[in-house]
């Protein structure tokens, strides 16, 4: 280990024993001036100029903020079951958490990223990970729903993902733990990752028009960890870049074992080549069990879908589609600048930020300047790829985003700071404090071709002293810093859900003109769906009873149901007959083990229940909707197996009306 990073892990060791408020700046209490909260302020009834997307980390959800008011507007679930909106409870979306492990409702999304065009936010979709059971989910920004899951096989740990290419022809997803392959015996000694162990990159084609995803292939690769990563874009699209670390290829105590290099790797991925390579039939066909879950806004239901092969290219076979290039040391962001010329490697053990030049990377590969090879894959050298480096810009960086000027600026975790430097003559121009220990960044736009350089917005991982105490765990943060000028200043702090790792944003008008306010009645086509009153009905199939119901401010139909028995499985198939927005309605009965549901304006949710007792359960809406919201319930009486009341249901019947049930 090299004098730096020895210096730089005890600076580290330090203020994990010390506790960060000890390095906290002199100024932290004034560190806003007093124009910052007219530049964060959104008079009530305005809109925010931009949405911000963040991840919740450990929560499994992404979270909906807006910018500059750092108002939470939504939290949308992705890979987590949800309460709140039924998410993984109701039967129409259960299937989408499936897996070729079974149901698993959890998962920990670090990272989001939004769909592009020419290099462009497009506002179509975002894309996220789940970095334990390795899936990613595809959330259409017209609903602000998840739309799509799919797993990878060949892979453990999901990190590095989900990143896309300027076209969202792909998004990308290479492991974060190396493991062995699916189709081989697992069985083998820990102590043989060297022999074992293989890291696969994954290319999930994207559907132009409906979005679907496809895995279209993957890359064998050497066993290390593959971080994060970035597409190329213009002069370098069709290439991608991973920061890699534990080149040791240590399978103990990785903090001491996976940083004894100098230099660990950014792997660059020519896609187009390996294109080729598939083509050309080079791919061999790979066994494998994965599954993929599509939710259909029309039928207002998931399936789940297990398949079973995948195509794989052998990258120490195909010695031309991935190159490393050294990086300092234990790298863990990686990105590029809106050119595509720049490639930035952040060591989080170097006291340096290198950055490399994609035209030197392709003359030193087609010079062949290359160091000799890691694992089968060439190694170029360092300085034939290196554009420069800027000199001790602070410890501990970790990601970069730009803002389209001709600057980048780096977060740096163990100095907790942001720092803003010039991309061509790698000068440092200005850093401000962050509070505290800053991971991810965000610009809105600041990986694609066109950002927008009004906003930067840092997410920290301890906040101490910025809120009131919660108990031994404190929200954790965002700062905004407006950067229109030289000078960034922070303007805002706001507390986040979860874990924010990564987080992207986009302008609000490009994604709120096609948002939909609610789904048309007559257009549901689920096969439980009630559109009006008079379809509502009740229906024994064996011990299934199925209740087709309406909700519609303020009452159910049916609201009295009769003749469930001990041992019946009830179905309750809720259509919400409210054409208007923003009008949903919920929808819960006593004793049911799993959630409510929350079922938007002309669609259909269905909750499964199986009575434990024999008794009377109130069913009500758990949605306020209007004045009469507390009248909005009914009641379900359950008999005994075997008794011979009656399946009867009912809608406005009194206790001395006998004319009123329906029967089935």
């Amino acid at each position: 280990m090299n004098l730096s990073a020895k210096k730089l892990l005890a600076a580290a060791s330090v203020i994990c024993l010390i506790g960060v408020p000890a390095c906290k700046p002199k100024n932290a209490g004034n560190a806003v001036s007093a124009d910052a909260a007219l530049k964060a302020y959104v008079a009530p009834g305005k809109y925010d100029s931009y949405y911000n997307f963040v991840s919740g980390g450990f929560s499994g959800q992404m979270a909906v903020y807006g910018l500059p008011s750092g108002r939470l507007l939504r939290v949308i679930p992705a890979f987590s079951v949800d309460p709140e909106k039924g998410w993984g409870f109701s039967e129409e979306t259960k299937p989408m958490l499936n897996t070729s492990h079974g149901f698993v409702p959890w998962d920990d999304l670090h990272h989001p990223e939004l769909s592009q065009t020419n290099g462009e936010v497009d506002g179509r979709w975002i894309f996220g990970n789940a970095n334990n059971t390795p899936r990613v989910a595809r959330i259409d920004l017209a609903t602000f729903r998840t739309a799509e899951i799919i797993e990878l096989p060949n892979s453990a740990g999901n990190h590095s993902s989900p990143f896309i290419t300027e076209n969202t022809e792909y998004v990308v997803a290479g492991t974060r733990f190396s493991v062995p392959p699916d189709n081989v015996n697992g069985d083998v000694p820990i102590s043989t990752y060297k022999q074992n162990f293989k890291g696969t990159l994954s290319f999930i084609s994207v559907d132009k028009g409906d979005g679907k995803m496809d895995i279209a292939f993957q890359i064998q690769c050497p066993g290390v960890n593959f971080d994060l990563s970035h597409a190329g874009k213009g002069k370098s699209h069709g290439w991608f870049f991973f920061s890699c670390y534990n080149t040791e290829q240590a399978n103990t105590l990785l903090e001491v074992n996976a940083s004894q290099r100098d230099k660990d790797f950014i792997m660059a991925v020519n896609w187009k080549k390996a294109e080729e390579y598939l083509k050309a039939g080079k791919g061999r066909k790979q066994s494998v069990k994965y599954a993929s879950n599509r939710y259909d806004e029309k039928t207002h239901t998931a399936t789940s879908t297990i398949k079973t092969e995948v195509i794989v290219l052998d990258a120490k076979e195909l010695k031309d589609i991935c190159y490393m290039i050294p990086c300092p040391k234990s790298p863990h962001g990686c990105d590029v600048d809106p050119t595509g010329e720049y490639i930035v490697g952040s060591g989080k053990l170097a006291a340096l930020i290198p950055v490399f030049s994609f035209d030197k990377l392709v003359k030193a590969i087609a010079a062949k300047d290359f160091i000799g090879d890691y694992d089968g894959i060439p190694v170029v050298k360092y300085e034939s790829a290196l554009y420069g480096e800027v000199k001790k810009p602070g410890l501990g960086p970790l990601h970069t985003e730009f803002d389209g000027k001709g600057n980048a600026y780096t977060s740096f975790f163990v100095s907790s700071e942001v720092v803003k430097w010039n991309i061509k003559d790698l000068k440092v121009l200005d850093r401000v404090p962050t509070y505290y220990s800053v991971g991810h960044l965000c610009i809105p736009g600041g990986d694609s071709k066109k950002p927008s350089p009004k906003y930067l917005i840092a997410y920290n991982k301890i906040t101490k002293d910025r809120y009131l105490p919660t108990g031994p765990e404190l929200a954790q943060s965002a700062q905004l810093y407006d950067i229109s000028g030289e000078k960034m200043q922070l303007i805002l702090d706001f507390p986040t859900i979860g874990e924010p790792h990564y987080a992207q944003a986009i302008e609000a008008d490009i994604v709120k003109k096609n948002s939909v306010k609610f789904f048309k009645i007559d257009e549901n086509k689920h096969p439980y769906v009630a559109k009006g009153e008079g379809a509502t009905k009740v229906v024994r199939e064996g011990n299934k009873v199925h209740v087709y119901m309406t909700s519609i401010r303020s009452h159910f139909s049916p609201d009295n149901i009769e003749g469930v028995k001990m041992g019946d499985e009830v179905y309750f198939h809720v259509t919400n007959l409210e054409q208007d927005w923003d009008v949903p309605h919920g929808f819960a009965v006593k004793g049911a083990v799993n959630a409510e549901l929350l079922i938007m304006p002309g669609e259909t949710q269905t909750l499964k229940w199986v009575p434990d007792r024999v008794g009377m359960f109130p069913i009500y809406c758990t949605d306020f909707c209007s004045a009469l919201h507390q009248e909005m319930q009914g009641y379900v009486r359950v008999s005994p197996a075997g008794s011979a009341t009656p399946l009867t249901f009912s809608l406005g019947a009194t206790n001395t009306d006998k004319s009123a049930p329906k029967s089935k």
